[in-house]
């Protein structure tokens, strides 16, 4: 049998969703818009194996799988994907893989499982009432910077679809600012944001708006990810406006995160300014992904 890959559309979301509710993983791959959004940054295809679903993705010339969400025999799908890559004549090799499922490989495939620890693609997970709370020396940093932005004349409003034609301008004006046509990930990234807004209310996403002075100076938005994590899919605001993010970040969890125990904000990719952000708010631990290899018997 030959498994079956295509372009995720939003008519795959309802047994998607299942398949991830199913897995309750806690890594931002695991969410339909994300998948759905960013399907152009490593041409992204999606295959549905009976109650599995999984996607299979090109970077760098190498073929890479996700670890897959749902139900039913794994060991089964897995024969076929080492089937398909002996037929392909490559490894297979899966991204993102999360601790618990390395351990499940590792239990079926032994030492025939290389694992790697990827660091530029771990989640930053958070305590959600740190964060709304922001107590203690180690945030002092923190509402210095939302305390000096609210003596200004501010406004957070909550993102709904009248705001999207404004907030797509505004990340369109960053993209032409930063000359990001030239890098491959700055491009998906704006495709990706255009998707989110596109179908915003289908989606299932939240969002906000921050406002100085009558202007929009950041939105940011996200969702549920698992039963008990919030995940912060795209967080947008001016540099130059002191104390705009985390003014932002911190409205934004408080109007939509106060019931999750935790914040998800996704990966740094690598880039230093953003892992010395991240790591300023002081993660409750960080979420390790590897990259695994099952080599041939």
């Amino acid at each position: 049998m030959e498994l079956e890959y295509r372009i995720i559309e939003l008519n795959d979301k309802e047994w998607i969703t299942k398949a991830l509710k199913a897995s309750d993983f806690m890594g931002c791959e695991y969410s339909f818009a994300n998948n759905f959004a960013w399907r152009r940054l490593s041409d992204s295809k999606v295959c549905r194996y009976k109650d599995f679903y999984f996607l299979k993705s090109v970077i760098e010339n190498e073929v890479y799988y996700t670890y897959p969400a749902g139900n039913g025999d794994i060991a089964e799908l897995f024969g076929l994907l080492l089937d398909e890559c002996k037929r392909e004549d490559r490894e297979l090799k899966l991204i993102s893989v999360l601790e618990s499922c390395v351990a499940n490989l590792v239990n079926v495939y032994g030492d025939r499982v290389v694992a790697e620890e990827d660091r530029s693609n771990f989640d930053y997970i958070y305590n959600t009432q740190e964060l709304i709370e922001l107590r203690g020396k180690k945030f002092h940093g923190k509402r210095n910077h939302i305390a000096n932005f609210k003596k200004s004349d501010w406004e957070y409003k909550e993102l709904t679809p009248e705001l999207i034609d404004d907030c797509i301008e505004f990340s369109a004006v960053a993209f032409n600012e930063k000359e990001s046509y030239t890098s491959h990930s700055a491009v998906a990234e704006q495709f990706a944001i255009n998707m989110f807004f596109s179908y915003y209310d289908v989606l299932g996403i939240s969002g906000g708006v921050l406002y100085q002075n009558g202007k929009m100076v950041g939105f940011t938005f996200g969702e549920a990810l698992n039963s008990e994590t919030f995940v912060i899919h795209v967080e947008k605001a001016l540099p130059e406006v002191q104390g705009a993010y985390p003014t932002l970040f911190n409205e934004f969890i408080k109007a939509n995160a106060s019931s999750f125990k935790y914040i998800n904000r996704e990966d740094d990719v690598g880039v230093e300014g953003l892992r010395k952000s991240k790591l300023s708010y002081r993660p409750e631990f960080l979420l390790k992904k590897y990259v695994v290899t099952i080599k041939d018997n």
